[in-house]
Formats: C-alpha cells, structure tokens, sequence
C-alpha cells in the first residue's frame, strides 16, 4: 500500500475539515449543544491523532494556561465549549460558520508525513468573514489514515 501523502490528500482533509466544521455550527443551531457535541466529537476522531499521540494544537483563540491543547479533551472544549475545564472557551465551531475555503502558502510532502501552511477564510451566517493564518501537519496512521497531528491557527497580523 502507497502511504505518501499527496497535495490532493491535503487538499481533501482541509476540505473535510471546513465542511465538518460547518456541520458542527449548523448542527448547534438546529439541534443544540449535545449534537454539537457529538459531531465535535467525531471530527476529532476521524481527523485528529489523538488516538495515537499528543496532538499540537494551539488554537486561534486560546490563552494562559489554555493556549495549548494536547488532549482530546481540550480540542473538542475549543471546538464547542461548554467545558468548566476550560472556562475562557466559548466554542469557535459553533460560531454559524457556512462557508470555509483555504489558499495554500506552502507545502511540504515527506512520505508519510506532511506539512500545510496557508490562510483559511470562513464565513459566518450573516456574511461576516474571518480570516485565520494556519499550519497543519499531518501523519498517515497504522490503518492510512491520515489525521492532523499539528494544528496552528492564529488571526494575521495586523500592525495599524
């Protein structure tokens, strides 16, 4: 089985993940909290390498002693809040998001692990538009699987 990673398997996990993240808002909206949740839940499993290493993530808007989230647990606060663990996280998927597109800067494929840094523009239910600077590396698991095992995300700078 052929395990490198390819510019098309990069481009086909940031598409997974903006579209699960814009059913993550959507499922908040017309179902609450707990499928939020839910959905949160399983795009960290299907994504993420919790399962086989600690995970750099180091969220957008995410500070102090909640900057870094190595565990499953505190993604998935990040993703949707609702964690008295995590008391500053007021849950970035479930912010009405409808539309995710990225534009790479710059990748780096290495067989089984590879790198991705660009911006990522969303979009909100009323038009509003966000824009992220992000870098994510990603590994292939014992299955091929391929999940995020660093995630860096962190608004652009602005020096006016």
């Amino acid at each position: 089985m052929n395990t490198a990673i390819t510019d098309s398997d990069l481009t086909a996990a940031r598409k997974d993940w903006g579209d699960s993240l814009v059913s993550i808002s959507r499922a908040f909206e017309d179902s609450g909290i707990d499928t939020a949740i839910e959905l949160a839940g399983d795009l960290i499993d299907r994504i993420y390498g919790y399962n086989f290493e600690p995970v750099m993530f180091k969220p957008t808007l995410a500070s102090g002693e909640y900057t870094f989230r190595p565990t499953r647990e505190g993604c998935l606060s990040y993703y949707v809040g609702h964690n008295p663990d995590y008391p500053v996280d007021s849950g970035f998927g479930i912010k009405g998001w409808r539309s995710v597109v990225s534009k790479t800067s710059n990748s780096c494929l290495q067989g089984e692990v590879a790198l991705w840094m660009g911006r990522v523009k969303l979009t909100d239910k009323n038009g509003n538009i966000t824009e992220v600077d992000k870098s994510w590396g990603y590994k292939r698991d014992e299955e091929g699987v391929l999940r995020i095992i660093l995630h860096h995300s962190s608004l652009p700078y602005d020096p006016g």
